[in-house]
């Protein structure tokens, strides 16, 4: 509530008027313009306070969505007091956009129409009051379901490669009836594609092929389910799954090594020999000389046998293997793991020198 409070001049004729004196030293023009003024400023004070309605939380859809059922409009909360309510019911497309009105959709409930199908609803709500209106939107419903469940227009299809260690995946295919969700479950037929049966615990989208496929073909079978009901389809069956192809393991071979010739010339010794290795590595040679009655003596050799080849070395003999005797020159080839040839011998008669 406003309430006025009288201005110095009116208060001045009130005590003037109360005392009985000088009655008319106030013009009547005066003081009707006073109160015209105070009634002014007390109408405006009351038309600065008003306000058009104000959403404070969304309106909101009630019912389930599926055709021919009754969704209802809930206002959400308004602030400002309005005095009324209207309603304009929309269809959106599956993802809640695209929305636009319902033609005669302006009741509060709603009855879901055929052609709402594979849809969503929302409703705007329009809030009015003596100084306006406003409008707010409800979020979308989940996609209208038909009246009957789902039906398949296009078979489920598999894509990937079956052999086993290899991943499959399935495509659902299209369906119309406002199909809410999707499972599956994998199979195993023999080579023809008959006596299929469910793989256990395979109810993904994605399936990973196993060795016990091998020989066998693969199929899914989906089901598609809205909010009257479920109904399954198959897709077709894989090639006959093959198996893990077999990794080739490359044994090693311990190299060989034939002596080609072996002489003597003053108190140098020539050497040839064939080398032959199944790795491109380089092959040790290791010769050791032998001479009756004396120590013997040892040394290497780096050769690459790539993968055979014939190399020639030579040495000098050490003091204790230049008297006269039989000598001997043994060869032996060792590969980088550690396998061995066997040991080749070649023998010359000394002459003390």
């Amino acid at each position: 509530m406003t309430f006025w409070y009288p201005t110095s001049e009116v208060r001045d004729f009130m005590t003037i008027h109360h005392r009985g004196r000088r009655t008319r030293a106030v013009p009547i023009v005066s003081l009707i313009a006073v109160l015209a003024c105070a009634i002014f400023v007390t109408a405006g004070a009351t038309a600065g306070s008003a306000a058009t309605p104000q959403s404070n939380s969304a309106p909101s859809v009630s019912g389930r969505p599926i055709q021919g059922h009754t969704l209802r409009a809930n206002n959400g909360n308004w602030a400002n007091s309005p005095t009324s309510f209207a309603y304009q019911w929309q269809q959106c497309d599956s993802t809640g956009a695209g929305c636009s009105a319902i033609s005669g959709a302006t009741s509060r409930t709603y009855t879901a129409a055929s052609g709402d199908v594979d849809k969503t609803l929302r409703v705007a709500v329009t809030a009015s009051n003596s100084d306006g209106s406003a409008s707010a939107a409800s979020q979308p419903t989940q996609v209208v379901s038909s009246n009957r469940a789902p039906v398949n227009t296009a078979n489920p299809t598999i894509s990937g490669t079956p052999k086993a260690g290899e991943q499959l995946t399935a495509n659902p295919g299209t369906w119309t009836g406002g199909v809410s969700s999707f499972s599956y479950q994998w199979q195993r037929c023999d080579a023809n594609g008959g006596s299929c049966s469910a793989v256990a615990d395979a109810t993904a989208k994605a399936y990973g092929v196993r060795s016990v496929d091998s020989g066998n073909t693969l199929r899914v079978v989906v089901t598609a389910t809205n909010l009257s009901g479920s109904t399954n389809a198959s897709s077709g069956q894989t090639s006959v799954v093959g198996g893990i192809t077999p990794i080739t393991v490359r044994h090693n071979h311990a190299p060989t090594i034939a002596f080609v010739s072996l002489r003597r010339l003053g108190n140098r010794l020539y050497a040839r020999f064939r080398v032959c290795d199944d790795s491109s590595k380089n092959v040790t040679v290791i010769e050791h000389d032998v001479l009756a009655g004396r120590l013997g003596y040892t040394r290497r050799f780096s050769v690459a046998p790539v993968p055979c080849g014939t190399h020639a070395r030579s040495w000098m003999l050490i003091p204790r293997f230049r008297l006269g005797g039989r000598f001997t020159a043994s060869l032996r080839a060792v590969d980088k793991s550690g396998a061995s040839s066997r040991t080749v011998f070649r023998t010359l008669r000394f002459r003390a020198v």
